[in-house]
């Protein structure tokens, strides 16, 4: 499964982007299971998000959703930190 992830925003307005192949990997279960979780809770359309908070992409095997703070969950923040921790620019 690959999964990218795009955090923009924030104070300083800074982008980052990573993608992570779990293919291979020993977390690939539990790595596969936060992505499918993310994406079964994610909302239609685009959050409206706060001002200076964080928005995310995140796209699992061509599939994309949205989220923006404060509207996350422990699944995404979760996948996030790993993904940009660990994934390829």
């Amino acid at each position: 499964m690959r999964i990218e992830v795009t955090r923009t925003g924030g104070i300083a307005g800074i982008t980052r982007r990573a993608a992570l192949e779990t293919t291979g990997r020993p977390d690939a279960a539990e790595l596969e299971h936060l992505a499918r979780q993310v994406l079964a809770e994610a909302g239609p359309g685009t959050p409206a998000g706060v001002p200076d908070g964080y928005r995310y992409t995140v796209t699992v095997d061509g599939r994309t959703v949205e989220f923006a703070d404060p509207d996350t969950g422990d699944a995404l923040e979760e996948l996030v930190e790993r993904v940009l921790r660990e994934g390829t620019q």
